[in-house]
């Protein structure tokens, strides 16, 4: 075991796949001789050489089409889009190829492909840097959509990604890069600090794909809330003095409704929690699930809290978040419906 932040726990999963797994390939801008942005694959070039972590051109369509082919003829690429906000250029290869190319070839071909996007804001990113387009993924058939909220996860994830036959999607929240930042504030406080580390298993593992973690048990109220938020849930239900049962989706696709649903159904109260903006956003999906499974345990509506419907808002940032001020108010006022 060994203390590490999410960065360093991301960086010890490819780390370890690469030397397990000759057919794991990581590439990306600045991927290489840099070791990204964030530094997630900082050292890879120099243990694995340029044939196996390398760098690419500014082009996302072109990152994840060179992927896709790689993936249809047996190697493993794992690659990096440096922000989340970059992908839309490739979205038509993530979409239209890469998800399908599994069934338009009824089987023949699979697409063993991780695409790693550093998801949300916290840095004072602006517009183009700190948007949460999880939704736009899991709506598209043939894809999974991972989130982890801490660095244990993070590392097992990432390895399930790898080890997965088909696409993986693998958002990973900017905030909780240096650690978990304190969930107990609606302002930023020493956002680039190491902060808290977790004890990581050095070797091999992983975590399955479609199953969420009860981060605290609660008889009064179900939270469900995955990345980020997963720390503004536990401080909300804190500051609210609630017995909140606090559920880390991990996976949104594929989805732990068995989770859900059992929770839901003891608590007979449901809030909904994400950094995305509202409308189309994937608490709308939650919403309807929880509606459908336990219509009829439910003592009060669902209630969402999200960030706005507005273009990402630089001045606003910390205002835009649902911060636990925000969330206690809405677990209070769940908690007094009858």
């Amino acid at each position: 075991m060994k203390r590490m932040t999410m960065i360093e726990a991301i960086r010890s999963a490819h780390d370890v796949a690469m030397e397990k797994d000759e057919k794991v390939v990581v590439f990306g801008e600045d991927v290489g001789f840099f070791g990204g942005v964030f530094r997630c694959t900082a050292g890879l070039q120099e243990k694995y050489g340029k044939s196996r972590c390398f760098d690419t051109p500014i082009s996302e369509l072109g990152i994840v089409g060179t992927a896709v082919g790689m993936a249809a003829y047996g190697l493993k690429p794992v690659v990096e889009i440096q922000f989340a906000d970059y992908f839309y250029p490739a979205y038509d290869q993530i979409a239209s190829e890469a998800a399908r190319l599994r069934y338009r070839s009824a089987g023949q071909f699979t697409c063993p492909l991780v695409i790693r996007m550093p998801t949300g804001g916290g840095i004072f990113g602006g517009q183009t840097h700190s948007q949460s387009p999880e939704a736009l993924f899991t709506h598209v058939a043939g894809l999974k959509t991972v989130i982890p909220s801490n660095p244990i996860d993070a590392k097992g994830l990432l390895l399930a990604a790898i080890e997965d036959p088909d696409p993986v999607i693998f958002l990973e929240p900017k905030r909780l890069y240096n650690g978990p930042f304190d969930g107990h504030h609606d302002r930023p406080v020493t956002s680039w600090k190491k902060q808290e580390e977790s004890d990581v298993d050095e070797g091999y593992y992983t975590i399955p794909l479609g199953k969420a973690r009860i981060v605290q048990q609660g008889s009064d109220i179900t939270i469900l809330a995955y990345g980020t938020m997963v720390h503004v849930a536990q401080a909300a239900a804190k500051q609210a003095n609630i017995d909140a049962e606090i559920i880390d989706l991990r996976t949104l696709l594929p989805l732990d409704t068995k989770t859900i649903e059992g929770s839901v159904k003891k608590t007979g109260r449901c809030v909904v929690v994400h950094e995305a903006t509202k409308t189309s956003g994937f608490g709308a999906e939650l919403c309807a699930i929880v509606q459908e499974l336990c219509f009829y345990h439910l003592e009060a509506p669902i209630a969402r809290i999200t960030g706005w419907d507005t273009p990402y808002p630089h001045a606003q940032e910390w205002d835009y978040f649902p911060g636990p001020k925000r969330l206690a108010k809405a677990l209070l006022n769940t908690m007094e419906t009858k």
